[in-house]
């Protein structure tokens, strides 16, 4: 059946559809751009040039399926059904279908150079952990699947509120799409001493006998890098999301670093051979301004032939004011590094995380003051909420153990704004 649309150029068209290929249709759509009833009237356009009817299509279980269509267009569709004596469920299913065949999923957008993003802050407490995985697991998200992202319009909005209502902005269901997963091959390497990204991922430290990321950085290694990576939740990251777990020895990291040639090179030595099996590294640095501090940032750098803003540090902050004095002496240790060495350093942006505007005027006014610096701007606003607490609890990535959270959905936005 059909009926007028609120379009004029359109009508409204309710038919079936069984559930599997209604859902790979919104995927394929989502991957690609473009609006469901396009695709539909695509699919019929061709399905009624053909000479005679697609191969049949199982439409056991379909359900109710709406869309609009040009004028005439299902009447037409009809029609040819009649003819090709389908029913209008089959017909419309092995159009569906036929549009999926002729459009098929986008590649994954892979990067020449390995994209490195170094997550830092000298204070510790203001949950770089966090910010680590989350855009880790986010950027390797299954392709195939749609995930809650809060788009950037909610982003905006929280970040204009600034006094108080910026927790409200998740809340609107509006402000949420249904997006698909980036894909990427993503490596997590944690490289404070704490060990704190190696335990919340339900990983074990490495042993103090064995190798590490500082023996091979102290240009002493007992093996191979790699070997050491472990696989991150292989059931929701389908292999794609790996971790490079700590080692207490690297709390020795600086003294060690303090007779290496080229000491600020040296993480980039360690790394460079695990790059071609990656699309991003992230780094989660310990708070400290030593000289594993320069070493990540030198690794972050931008490479010959590397465009400005794919590589770079990600700041991570919180709406108080202790925050804004560590922020002052790691951008200062970044301008030195600069300018000594003649870097480029990209800020990648800053990331306001376990914000509570209940908190009052401290929070609400300091959000403002991090949102007024401009340059690094603000590219992410996480709220203090429970499900990040709970996720370390059970040693498990945020998006498998609370994938629809407010959290999650703002770590997936996060990961866009960045990418």
């Amino acid at each position: 059946m059909s009926m007028p649309a609120t379009s004029s150029d359109r009508v409204k068209v309710v038919s079936k559809l069984p559930g599997w290929l209604r859902q790979n249709l919104k995927v394929r759509t989502a991957q690609l751009g473009i609006e469901i009833q396009t695709a539909v009237e695509q699919g019929i356009a061709a399905w009624c040039d053909l000479a005679s009817a697609t191969a049949a299509v199982d439409t056991a279980g379909a359900e109710s399926f709406s869309t609009f269509l040009p004028p005439g267009q299902w009447e037409e569709f009809r029609t040819m059904a009649e003819d090709r004596r389908v029913s209008l469920i089959q017909g419309l299913a092995q159009s569906v279908q036929l549009w999926l065949d002729t459009n098929p999923a986008p590649e994954i957008q892979r990067s020449d150079i390995t994209r490195r993003i170094v997550v830092c802050n000298q204070k510790g407490g203001v949950g770089k952990t966090a910010i680590t995985a989350g855009v880790g697991e986010a950027l390797s998200e299954d392709p195939t699947c749609l995930f809650p992202v809060r788009v950037a319009k909610a982003l905006t909005a929280a970040l204009r509120a600034g006094d108080g209502q910026a927790d409200t902005a998740d809340n609107d269901p509006l402000d949420i799409e249904k997006l698909p997963g980036h894909g990427l091959r993503v490596l997590l390497v944690d490289f404070d001493p704490q060990c704190h990204l190696t335990n919340q991922l339900g990983a074990a430290p490495l042993a103090m006998n064995g190798d590490s990321l500082t023996n091979h950085m102290a240009g002493d290694p007992k093996g191979e890098l790699r070997d050491l990576i472990v696989s991150v939740d292989e059931e929701n990251f389908g292999g794609r999301l790996h971790l490079l777990p700590a080692c207490h020895d690297a709390f020795l990291l600086d003294v060690r670093l303090s007779a290496v040639r080229a000491r600020e090179a040296a993480l980039e030595r360690a790394l460079m051979p695990l790059e071609a099996d990656y699309d991003v590294i992230i780094v989660d640095c310990p708070p400290s301004l030593g000289l594993s501090m320069d070493a990540a940032a030198y690794y972050g750098r931008r490479r010959e032939s590397e465009g400005p803003g794919q590589s770079g540090t990600l700041i991570v902050v919180q709406a108080e004011d202790s925050s804004a004095d560590a922020y002052d002496l790691l951008t200062n240790q970044m301008e030195d590094l600069r300018n000594d060495l003649a870097l480029d350093i990209d800020y990648l942006g800053i990331v306001v995380n376990l914000y509570d505007g209940r908190r009052g005027y401290i929070a609400t006014s300091s959000l403002q003051g991090w949102i007024d610096i401009k340059d690094p701007r603000v590219v992410g606003l996480i709220n203090d909420l429970k499900e990040q607490k709970e996720a370390v609890r059970m040693k498990k990535p945020l998006l498998s153990y609370a994938p629809a959270s407010q959290q999650a959905v703002a770590m997936r936005a996060l990961a866009r704004e960045i990418s």
